[in-house]
């Protein structure tokens, strides 16, 4: 069967229903598992091979993990369904009157239902030239840039003796003070105060400067205010400056210009550092658009999201599913679900039922959510947890993160790899991972009268 084939004859002669899946995140490997049957194909694409649990990409990013340890093949994931099919390929447009998504490569596959779950990507908020000095964090490639960053700028600092030039390689900033950014900063202090002292003979480790910026008034802002200076206070512990009210206006290659605003006067400053990471901000991905243009009337929201109805379809669009990070969907009581993994979890599995029913001629109640709580990582032993009506923070609302994440990891195998590597940071205070692959981080050091960042 060819990506660009009709509907696949079954022994009676007669076409098979025929879901496609555009997305192997947590919304689609959910749907894609739901929908496993006999009544039913299904086809799930994606621009990668492999299925990555976001959430500790942080991790990767900061040698605690290996990028295998977070990451599992589709094909292994999905190999028991023998009605499933992967394709490697890259959609670039859907045609929603002849019902076909249209590939990279020109090849077209068609669709008989159709689930678009390709998530959100990050956003400079129009400032695109900011991205080649401060890197997001949405892929595994992303999480090799920071890491080769983090490494690169202590073993570049070893071998300077400038101070001015020695203190930019050793100041790490993070823009954003989401979960992402909140656990991106608390890993670098560990690296920089803990895991690295006494690894090297001419450099201090502990001068380093790690620097949390955030534009509101609180980090976390999703999370209660007192859960929100519990984790400010924890970050604080670990050595991270925590700064709030704090608005980057400019991101070159020797630093970044912020303006403070909580005092009303608008007060600018630099901080010059080589290391800037940016946590600041997503938006939906790019299929939300080649929607709009598709289908009459169908306006996104400022994010790029898809407004969908309570049963995750586009309205007038039966058959046409979004779901996960690129939709909108509002709750009874008018609240816009989060960008989150069990959001998008339970509408991929809310999706694939409600197809399985309408194939047997039944139909199901809408969409649901059953919010299980949010929790965040600050550092070692702390986190930060709101589980319904309980919210606490420490060593329980750690651990409890810890557990929760192992069941979250889509294959058994990457469990058990986590969980012994965490077992073997935590008593050895190491990071295993830490490799440094690619070019020499020595070609970082600024050229011969050149001068430093101020």
């Amino acid at each position: 069967m060819s990506a660009s084939s009709t509907h696949a004859a079954s022994s009676t002669g007669t076409a098979r229903h025929r879901a496609v899946i555009i997305g192997g995140g947590f919304a689609g490997l959910a749907a894609a598992r739901v929908l496993d049957g006999p009544d039913v194909d299904v086809v799930l694409i994606d621009r990668r091979n492999h299925h990555l649990f976001q959430p500790l990409l942080y991790q990767v990013a900061t040698g605690g993990l290996s990028p295998a340890n977070i990451a599992a093949p589709l094909r292994r994931l999905l190999r028991r369904q023998r009605r499933t099919r992967v394709l490697l390929g890259d959609v670039v447009d859907i045609d929603v009157a002849a019902k076909q998504v249209v590939l990279k490569d020109g090849a077209s596959v068609p669709y008989d239902d159709l689930i678009v779950a390709t998530g959100a990507v990050d956003t400079y908020f129009g400032h695109d030239d900011w991205r080649a000095h401060a890197p997001s964090l949405k892929t595994l490639e992303d999480a090799r840039r920071i890491r080769h960053r983090v490494l690169g700028a202590f073993e570049a600092a070893e071998r300077v003796d400038d101070p001015a030039q020695r203190q930019a390689l050793l100041t790490f900033v993070v823009v954003g003070g989401g979960p992402t950014g909140v656990e991106l900063a608390g890993a670098i202090a560990e690296v920089a105060y803990r895991t690295l002292r006494g690894e090297f003979r001419a450099l201090d480790t502990g001068a380093a400067k790690v620097i949390l910026l955030e534009g509101a008034d609180r980090v976390l802002g999703a999370f209660s205010p007192r859960l929100s200076t519990k984790a400010a206070d924890g970050l604080r512990k670990l050595g991270v400056d925590v700064r709030t009210d704090a608005m980057v206006e400019m991101i070159d290659e020797g630093g970044l210009v912020v303006r403070e605003t909580a005092d009303g006067d608008g007060e600018t400053l630099r901080i010059g550092t080589h290391n800037v990471f940016w946590a600041a901000g997503v938006r939906a991905s790019s299929l939300g658009r080649r929607l709009a243009a598709s289908i009459d009337d169908l306006a996104l929201d400022h994010g790029g999201r898809v407004p969908v109805t309570p049963h995750c379809t586009v309205a007038g669009h039966d058959d046409l599913y979004v779901i996960g990070d690129l939709a909108r969907f509002e709750d009874d009581a008018g609240a816009i679900l989060p960008g989150l993994a069990p959001v998008a979890m339970q509408q991929g599995r809310y999706v694939a039922k409600r197809i399985r029913a309408r194939l047997r001629g039944r139909e199901i109640a809408g969409f649901t959510y059953l919010d299980k709580g949010n929790m965040a990582t600050v550092g070692r032993t702390m986190a930060v947890a709101e589980l319904g009506q309980l919210r606490f923070s420490g060593l329980i609302a750690w651990l409890a993160w810890l557990f929760i994440h192992l069941l979250y990891l889509a294959a058994f195998e990457n469990r058990v790899l986590v969980m012994i590597q965490w077992g073997w940071n935590y008593v050895t205070r190491g990071r295993s991972a830490r490799l440094i692959s690619g070019t020499n981080p020595a070609e970082r050091l600024p050229a011969d009268g050149e001068a430093a960042p101020s």
